[in-house]
Order: C-alpha cells, then sequence, then structure tokens
C-alpha cells in the first residue's frame, strides 16, 4: 500500500499548477517562499525550495505549462499564463457570466452555480473585481430546474437517433396564473437552437409531417425512448428550416418583399441576420427580399408599421389588415 508520503510528494505538481492558477498573475508574480507557504495553508504539506523548482522546471520543460520566470534582484518569481487552447480568456469568462446571468431559461439557482464555477476559473484578482457584480434585469427566469438534465438528455437523444417523449407546459389562468402541463408528445429530435433569449427544440411530432420547435424550459419529464427517430434530415434543410423562423413562430419560409425606411436597416441586419437581400430604393428607402416565415415576420412589421410597406406576399398584407381592422373596431 503506498504511504501518505508518497501522495504528497508526487502531488507537488498539481499543488503547484492550483497555486499559480489561483494566485498568480503578471502583475503578482510568486516567489519559492510564498508557493511553499501557500501549499502548505491549502494542502497541509511542507515542502523545500529545490522540490519546487524541481517541479516547476518539470510542467516548464515536459508538460509544456507556460510558466514565466521573472528575475527580480537575485530571485526568481513565477506567474502562470493562460493556455489558449484550454483556458478562457477574462472578457470570455465576464461574457458566460453575463449571458448565464441574463439568460431566461436558466433558473437563477443553477445560474448561480455556473457564476461560481465560472468564478472559480479566474484567479483572485480577477475575481476581486466582480465582488460587486450586480444583476440589472426585469428578466424572469424560469423555474424549470429540469433544463441542464433536458439539455443533456434531447444531446443524447440527437446523438442516438432516438425519439424522446416529454410534457409540455405552459402559463395559464385558472383561475390564478399557473404552470400546468398542455399535452406530452413523442418527438424525433433534430437539433436545438438559441434565439431571442431563449432555447428550443426543433423535432417532428409522430404522425405529423412537418418539424416544429419546442421551448426547452416547458419541457419537463424527458425520456429517450428505444424508438428510431422516423427519417433523417439534412443538414442543409435544417439550417433552412431555422434561418426562416423569425421569433421561434413557424418553420416555413415564404418569398417576403418589402420597402423599409432607412432608419431600420440596423435593426433589420441584428434581427435577420445578413443573409439577406438588401437594395437602396430611393433616398429614404431600402428594399429587403428574404425567405421567412409569415407568422415572424407578421408581428415584426406590426411593430414597426409605420417604417414597413408590404409589396408581397398578399397573405401578408391581408393577414396585417385583418389585425389593424380588427383592433381599430374593438378600441
Amino acid at each position: 500500500m503506498m504511504d501518505k508520503n508518497y501522495h504528497e510528494k508526487n502531488g507537488n505538481v498539481l499543488y503547484i499548477i492550483n497555486v499559480l492558477k489561483k494566485y498568480s498573475s503578471e502583475e503578482h508574480k510568486l516567489s519559492v517562499r510564498e508557493i511553499i507557504k501557500y501549499i502548505e495553508d491549502i494542502y497541509g504539506v511542507v515542502n523545500d525550495r529545490r522540490t519546487i523548482e524541481r517541479n516547476i522546471l518539470l510542467l516548464k520543460n515536459q508538460l509544456d505549462y507556460d510558466i514565466i520566470v521573472s528575475k527580480i534582484g537575485n530571485k526568481n518569481y513565477y506567474y502562470l499564463l493562460n493556455n489558449p487552447d484550454t483556458d478562457f480568456e477574462i472578457g470570455e469568462i465576464r461574457t458566460i457570466i453575463d449571458t448565464f446571468s441574463y439568460a431566461t431559461f436558466i433558473p437563477e439557482s443553477i445560474s448561480k452555480e455556473i457564476i461560481k464555477k465560472c468564478q472559480n476559473m479566474q484567479n483572485i484578482y480577477e475575481n476581486k473585481k466582480l465582488q460587486d457584480y450586480q444583476i440589472y434585469s426585469n428578466s424572469i427566469k424560469t423555474d424549470n430546474k429540469e433544463i441542464i438534465k433536458n439539455i443533456e438528455d434531447i444531446n443524447e437523444a440527437i446523438y442516438k437517433k432516438k425519439k424522446i417523449s416529454f410534457d409540455y407546459y405552459k402559463y395559464e389562468l385558472n383561475p390564478t396564473l399557473n404552470n400546468v402541463k398542455i399535452n406530452s408528445y413523442i418527438v424525433s429530435p433534430y437539433n436545438i437552437i438559441y434565439s431571442l433569449q431563449e432555447l428550443y427544440l426543433i423535432a417532428l411530432k409522430n404522425g405529423e409531417k412537418k418539424l416544429k420547435k419546442f421551448r426547452l424550459d416547458r419541457m419537463k419529464n424527458v425520456n429517450i425512448l428505444d424508438y428510431d427517430i422516423v427519417k433523417e434530415v439534412r443538414e442543409e434543410d435544417l439550417k433552412k428550416i431555422i434561418t426562416a423562423s423569425i421569433s421561434m413562430y413557424g418553420c416555413e419560409g415564404v418569398d417576403i418583399e418589402v420597402l423599409c425606411d432607412n432608419s431600420l436597416l440596423d435593426n433589420v441586419i441584428e434581427v435577420f441576420g445578413k443573409d439577406i437581400k438588401i437594395s437602396k430604393y430611393d433616398n429614404e428607402h431600402f428594399k429587403l427580399i428574404m425567405n421567412k416565415d409569415i407568422d415572424g415576420f407578421k408581428y415584426y412589421v406590426l411593430r414597426n408599421i409605420e417604417f414597413i410597406k408590404i409589396i408581397k406576399p398578399q397573405k401578408l398584407k391581408d393577414e396585417i389588415k385583418s389585425i389593424l381592422k380588427k383592433y381599430l373596431e374593438e378600441n
């Protein structure tokens, strides 16, 4: 049986790396004496100078850790550079933290766990910059604590090309506001996509031919079934369906042509991306041509009704007129 001294001796390499990751930076270099003290305080293991220096050389020369050595006076000081292939940059970690802080599809308790893990990936000096971090948002986070497991199970089913079953929930007034199960589904899953701060599953319901979208935060009791998916969906077809959808309403795209006020140009690019056709119409307007679902674009037009003129399709014109007429009659 290996004794304690064996583990202490052979754990030194990991102790050194952990200390350098947590307590060193270019502005906060560590001496050998400081490394020894951190290891003793944290791990209860006593080292000598030669052991530390020998293991630092091992880490640098044989294990390819980017440990920088600086000579100050007659002493060596050390700090660890991030590995660009495996370590996040400070700005990247902050972006991840902000994303999970404000994402509505992640429950608050899980967001806090993820943020804590992200913070633990940084050194103590970067964490100090986040000690007063506050979330300023009116967003209502989901209370579905199954969301992470749902993602794992759905990814597994997609990889294995198996069907899944799940219960689907929505808010209803009956007579008070409650989150209630509205249906149970068996579907063939194909992809998970992110749009407008929500995650959606693209899937084919049993007995149907058109792909549907389901909000992941509304799904509970996801189970992988021992049945193969109904059919394969080609990557290019899936991409076409995703890019055709707006605000996750429909999956079927139609050819749309409109005139837009120039003031909408930035917003059009932000909402629909660059895979659209835009051309100058006159000094005040540009023409927009794209293939999108009518339902999603209909609500975009209503939000910007004074800046958009529909050229085609006629169905979109008729639906907008019907909505406006009904609104005016009832108000």
